[in-house]
């Protein structure tokens, strides 16, 4: 099997990818590995450190593998994603915080309108999560930006909300993440980056389930152990863009919440489950 990245290679630090150190570090037609860094970024609706960026890096990498496949007057949209965690990966992670998550990619089954990619996250030489995304396939929009250029390196300082421009709201009993703009963000069809509302869907749906455990005595956390989002339309920024969480059931040893970002016209245009375990 040829490999045609063999390097690692940062990505432009004004690209969605190169704002939260997604690293390619090796592709393939039948193999596409990438990493990013997840200790030391908590949830800014708990303070609580957060596996987010793990649905960021999934977004990419199965998109990615799915992405390769397309015909020349072909594009990508993804569809689905799905993201299974241990709940002990946060606890991993932060055993070897320098360490990042590393995907590892590969498409299944044979290419027809949709594609599916698989891959398997692992840090250090623990696997702490299994992942899908499905694609789409459209003609070619006429309004696909040219990759951003610019310069390349770690990350920006800063907290993850900072990264994001997500800014904690009142939400009635909801938790709600409200959605800056930020051009950084978009992807290159000018909507905002598929991984970005990932992130932002387990935050909020992971605050919602939390914030009804600490309202009683047994308070400890609930973590994430599955994300499930289904992309239904463009989310776009706005002023009244957002992300909003709603716990629908707490137990004592596990929590579901429904999460949405809801553009800025109120229309849902992306929607997820969150599962939580203890």
């Amino acid at each position: 099997m040829r490999v045609v990245t063999l390097d690692p290679m940062h990505y432009p630090l004004t690209s969605p990818l190169g704002r939260f150190g997604v690293v390619a570090v090796s592709s393939s037609p039948q193999r596409y590995v990438a990493s990013i860094p997840v200790a030391g970024l908590v949830n800014p609706l708990t303070g609580a450190p957060t596996i987010a960026p793990m649905a960021m890096l999934v977004d990419h990498i199965c998109g990615l593998a799915n992405h390769e496949r397309r015909a020349p007057d072909e594009w990508t949209v993804s569809s689905e994603l799905s993201l299974e965690v241990d709940p002990d990966a946060a606890d991993i992670v932060a055993g070897a915080p320098d360490e990042p998550v590393v995907a590892t990619a590969r498409p299944v089954g044979r290419k027809t309108r949709v594609a599916i990619g698989v891959c398997e996250l692992t840090h250090r030489d623990t696997v702490v999560a299994t992942a899908t995304v499905r694609s789409f396939y459209i003609p070619t929009p006429e309004d696909v930006a040219p990759f951003p250029e610019g310069p390349t390196g770690p990350p920006p300082a800063g907290t993850l909300a900072e990264r994001m421009s997500v800014r904690v709201a009142e939400g009635g009993g909801a938790a709600v993440l409200l959605q800056d703009e930020d051009p950084v963000l978009n992807n290159m069809i000018g909507i905002v980056h598929g991984g970005v509302s990932a992130m932002a869907l387990e935050l909020v749906g992971s605050a919602a389930v939390n914030h009804a455990v600490t309202q009683r005595a047994d308070g400890a956390p609930l973590r994430t152990g599955s994300l499930r989002v289904n992309f239904l339309r463009p989310f776009h920024c706005g002023a009244e863009s957002r992300y909003v969480g709603t716990a629908l059931r707490v137990g004592r040893s596990t929590g579901v919440a429904e999460a949405q970002a809801v553009g800025p016209d109120g229309t849902v245009a992306i929607s997820a489950r969150l599962t939580a375990y203890r």
